[in-house]
């Protein structure tokens, strides 16, 4: 769905970057989208150990997803189970907490400053005038005070995004997804799936949506969303009688943890127009194949995107913004008792991933804490 152009952009924003223990590339593109809805974000120094990678892709508009490319990593490291070395917690209330800040007059003021809305008549983006009353505080992530205003009853924004993040510390590797973005490892050459897309007809989302009192007409939420799970979309999270991550639409993540061996080769997270175009094996494939002649990481990226992009909108696979990040690890990382080489383990049978190549009897990952307040 969507309006496309009659010839696809095809340049690309590509970038590099490495740390003691890795290197990554991306590249994301238009395509033949009348506008470019993802985001990204790539912080090697997350915090002295820690590095984070993240892909979203917007539908309605690019405001969420850029919000989110902004401040869901910055949330993670607010949250007091971040300190206290709970990744997985940190990371699932980040998740919650974008939709809480995307409300009211400071939500609605963000949300129109990445919008660019601007008011015609004065040149001003519209909300500015109504500024926080100690500005000071800028870089305090979290000072998200409330604001007066004429958007102070705003509910949150009818567009949404997926996110799906990769947030690597030391030798362990957390995923965290929401929406039909996809995190995928590359394990001695073969494709294992660390994320799951949340397709309405899968059991678990059904029944939520269900009890929420929502529906599925044609394979979308309310006959309108092809996603069970996103950041924003708060038309679908208005049920005051439901926690969160019980709504029809929830941005509550599904979480896996893997722990990193030798074995290991990369991590790739893109969004669904490159996953509409390629199976987890053959992208697998591909990108083992081009870093045989090909150094440069954001270079693969974009030959993924080129070998993605359909040479017309005929068929509608290949026409969407794509957006990839590469993650190599450096071998010459110690591995603390090579010896002792464990296969991998199942990853939380339930909560597995239903696309194809979706790491059926080796699961790579240790636990899936998917909705632990019980969405299920």
């Amino acid at each position: 769905m969507g309006i496309y152009l009659s010839t696809p952009k095809t340049e690309k924003l590509s970038e590099d970057g490495e740390s003691k223990r890795l290197r990554y590339g991306l590249s994301s593109m238009q395509g033949w989208r009348a506008t470019m809805e993802d985001a990204h974000a790539a912080i090697t120094d997350l915090d002295a150990n820690t590095s984070f990678f993240g892909v979203y892709d917007g539908h309605g508009g690019k405001v969420v997803a850029k919000f989110c490319a902004k401040y869901l990593h910055q949330q993670v490291c607010k949250h007091e189970a971040y300190a206290a070395g709970d990744i997985g917690t940190s990371v699932q209330k980040a998740f919650f907490r974008m939709d809480e800040m995307m409300r009211g007059q400071r939500g609605w003021r963000e949300l129109a400053v990445l919008g660019d809305k601007i008011n015609k008549f004065t040149g001003m983006i519209e909300g500015l005038i109504w500024s926080p009353k100690s500005s000071d505080g800028h870089d305090q992530v979290d000072d998200w005070a409330f604001e007066e205003g004429p958007h102070s009853d705003f509910a949150g924004p009818t567009s949404g995004s997926t996110a799906c993040v990769a947030i690597i510390r030391d030798n362990q590797l957390l995923v965290a997804n929401a929406g039909d973005s996809r995190c995928v490892i590359s394990r001695k050459g073969q494709a294992y799936n660390l994320s799951r897309d949340h397709k309405p007809d899968l059991e678990i989302e059904r029944e939520r949506i269900l009890k929420a009192g929502g529906f599925i007409h044609a394979g979308r939420v309310n006959g309108s969303l092809n996603l069970a799970r996103a950041i924003g979309d708060m038309e679908f999270k208005q049920n005051k009688f439901l926690p969160a991550e019980k709504q029809i639409v929830t941005a509550n993540p599904d979480i896996n943890t893997v722990e990193l061996c030798e074995d290991d080769d990369f991590v790739v997270l893109a969004c669904d127009g490159v996953w509409d175009c390629m199976s987890n094996q053959q992208l697998v494939d591909y990108i083992h194949e081009q870093l045989s002649s090909e150094t440069k990481l954001s270079v693969v990226c974009e030959r993924v995107l080129d070998r993605c992009l359909a040479p017309s909108t005929a068929g509608g696979e290949g026409c969407d913004n794509m957006t990839m990040i590469l993650v190599q690890f450096k071998k010459s990382v110690e591995s603390d008792e090579p010896a002792a080489e464990k296969a991998p383990e199942e990853v939380g049978t339930e909560s597995q991933p239903s696309s194809e190549n979706s790491l059926a009897p080796e699961e790579v990952g240790t636990e899936s804490q998917t909705a632990q307040s019980g969405s299920s």
